[in-house]
């Protein structure tokens, strides 16, 4: 297979990773200070930056669940999704927070609650505030801003066939413009930030992996020990992603949501089970009432650290992540309602993950206060990678959860490097899907070198300071993708409603009032519609697509299994054309009060043909047309699309020749 990259995306790309990578490694000493002092001047400058835009995109997301763009498809109208609701919520969950979820799921409430931002260190308060914070920091604010990126290129994608790239997402707001220097610039970042998001992650993964081998076998925790680790793993992740989609990153995902169900159900049942359940309710409770104040809280008043170390890195993390976890859940969200993504999207990772922190974080503590006497807080502040195998010592068969939880994040570091190389692939190929075996190698190594160079350079501070400044220009472009999908929805609703009203464009041929009447008083049957559509709609259909496609175009007509008939003109960077006739059924007229009281199953029902369009409205009966009637319908619906579509007319017509 030919190479399919996008040269200034994948060069300007790769130069600019290769930059930051050199400071780090040319200037070790240097190095350090160089990214402490970048990471502060970002927070303290841009910090409010990104508190307001994480809010807006949560505000945002709701807004477009609950409104009427909710009812718009992901893809054609009729389109059916890919996976299943186990498959896509696997895999969405896997590639979201997978080794965030095994790193901080007792390191978080347990640094919370023995460093809390307000109340005093180890008492029940902190303990309460400190799973109202873990759940703040990995709800809805982080799947709101996944949503965002992945519902944008969806959308675009699926509905206007555009490519699946960052700067597709802006084509309401640049039109043509997103080909040059702009759509370049937008998927340069998109790429940088992926890369150091999930370098960060695989970070943290590998200094866990390491203190889980040191703790089962005594492996030495050392840099040499972790980079050899990254190697393995990526040549690992680099082996899923050659397998595809379907194959080796779904069956990984799926296979490693059961483990950590599973690990997560022993240490349920083997820790203080009521009181999980208990504390479980306590938890969302506490977390809803303080939702609103903490998604502004920045300490304006009485300034301090601790929202620079947690809140701002967590939502510059999630930003920088955005590009690959939103797209990566695009791909696989073809079919799905806007309602049904940003529901299942923002809530059902958010559930799963809210009882995950419930029963690892408030089990810790409660061992914390308890048996363990604060040892697991000394231990944590220590060494936050230890955390898991720490807590872990005060459960049964310490030995074998601690090796499963090694597993899980080993497999969860892979489907993150494996699913990012394929994202990352795919944007810098300008959106192509079938790409060489080499450039998915390539960004998969990428990723690994990035994160064993910086972890060497620097070690977390590195990590962190690449994901808060690659972020920081992508906040921006999440707030144009936003404002574009708006726009680009708005759009749809209006062609929605103007095909609601829409009209045959062929005048009402004259007729006896007798033959109106009996018309009017017809009742078709499903089988004279069908008969109908054969003989005259089917045959209208295929002359103009054998018209079309002799001047260029790819046409195509198809009938269905209900009975109906479809014309497709397939498009360039908009919305294809479609006209179709299907059979569809309602009640029948009615005339006295018992018929009409009747429940809607057991009252008489009619058939009749109505038009389908391309965004799935159906819009006027044309039973009774003749084939010149249905013709010229069609032609004037095509000449309506010329005009409503965003992209000119004279763009459909780019590959035909001159009718002339």
């Amino acid at each position: 297979m030919t190479s399919t990259i996008n040269r200034p995306v994948f060069f300007g790309s790769s130069l600019i990773v290769a930059v930051f990578i050199l400071v780090g490694v040319v200037f070790p000493r240097d190095a350090e200070r160089l990214f402490g002092a970048a990471q502060a001047f970002v927070l303290d400058s841009f910090g409010w930056f990104y508190l307001l835009a994480v809010g807006i995109f949560v505000v945002f997301a709701l807004f477009l669940a609950i409104s009427r763009f909710g009812q718009l498809k992901l893809g054609p109208d009729d389109a059916e999704p890919d996976y299943n609701y186990v498959s896509w919520l696997a895999m969405l969950f896997a590639a979201g927070m997978g080794i965030g979820l095994m790193f901080y799921a007792v390191a978080e409430p347990i640094l919370h609650y023995s460093v809390p931002p307000e109340a005093e260190a180890g008492t029940f308060a902190a303990a309460r505030q400190a799973m109202a914070l873990t759940y703040f920091h990995w709800g809805i604010h982080a799947w709101a801003i996944y949503a965002v990126v992945g519902l944008s290129l969806a959308y675009f994608c699926f509905r206007y066939n555009l490519p699946l790239t960052i700067r597709s997402g802006l084509y309401p707001l640049l039109q043509d413009r997103i080909k040059g220097p702009i759509g370049h610039a937008v998927d340069i970042f998109a790429i940088c930030g992926t890369i150091f998001g999930i370098a960060t992650s695989l970070g943290l993964g590998v200094l866990q992996i390491n203190a889980g081998l040191n703790y089962l076998f005594d492996v030495p925790q050392t840099a040499l020990v972790q980079v050899g680790l990254i190697a393995i793993i990526t040549v690992a992740a680099t082996a899923s992603v050659l397998s595809g989609l379907d194959v080796g990153i779904r069956r990984l995902s799926e296979g490693n949501l059961i483990l950590a169900i599973l690990l997560m159900l022993f240490v349920l049942f083997a820790g203080p089970t009521e009181f999980l359940l208990r504390a479980f309710v306590q938890n969302v409770g506490t977390y809803l009432d303080s939702i609103v104040e903490r998604t502004f809280m920045l300490y304006a008043y009485e300034p301090r650290d601790w929202v620079s170390d947690w809140t701002l890195f967590y939502w510059a993390w999630w930003i920088s992540w955005s590009p690959f976890v939103g797209m990566f859940i695009a791909r696989i969200s073809r079919g799905r309602t806007v309602r049904e993504f940003v529901v299942g999207v923002l809530f059902v990772p958010s559930a799963f993950t809210f009882f995950w922190m419930t029963v690892f974080g408030n089990t810790a503590i409660a061992f914390d206060m308890g048996s363990a006497q604060g040892a697991i807080s000394r231990a944590v502040g220590a060494d936050i990678s230890v955390a898991l195998f720490q807590f872990f010592e005060y459960l049964p068969f310490s030995a074998i959860t601690s090796f499963l939880g090694v597993l899980l994040v080993a497999i969860f570091f892979i489907t993150s490097s494996d699913s990012g190389s394929m994202v990352v692939d795919t944007i810098a190929s300008g959106g192509s899907e079938e790409t060489p075996a080499w450039q998915r190698i390539y960004w998969c190594s990428m990723e690994g070198v990035t994160a064993a160079l910086l972890l060497l350079a620097g070690g977390l501070t590195a990590l962190q300071t690449m994901t808060l400044v690659s972020a920081l220009p992508f906040t921006v472009i999440l707030l144009a993708l936003a404002f574009g999908l708006l726009k680009g929805m708005k759009a749809d609703m209006a062609r929605v409603t103007e095909h609601r009203q829409a009209q045959p464009a062929i005048p009402m041929r004259e007729a006896t009032w007798q033959a109106r009447l009996g018309a009017l008083l017809h009742e078709p049957t499903r089988a004279e519609v069908v008969s109908f559509i054969e003989r005259t709609v089917h045959p209208a259909l295929v002359d103009v697509c054998r018209e079309l496609s002799g001047r260029g175009l790819a046409a195509s007509v198809a009938r269905d299994a209900e009975g109906g008939t479809m014309l497709t003109v397939e498009a360039r960077e908009t919305r294809n054309f479609v006209y179709g006739v299907t059979p569809v059924r309602q009640l029948a007229m009615t005339f006295s009060a018992a018929e009409a009281s009747r429940p809607d199953k057991r009252r008489a029902q009619v058939w009749s043909g109505h038009t389908v369009f391309s965004d799935g409205s159906r819009g006027y009966e044309v039973m009774g047309f003749t084939k010149d009637d249905i013709i010229a319908d069609v032609l004037a619906q095509f000449e309506r699309y010329q005009i409503l579509t965003s992209a000119p007319a004279t763009a459909l017509y780019a590959a035909s020749p001159d009718p002339a």
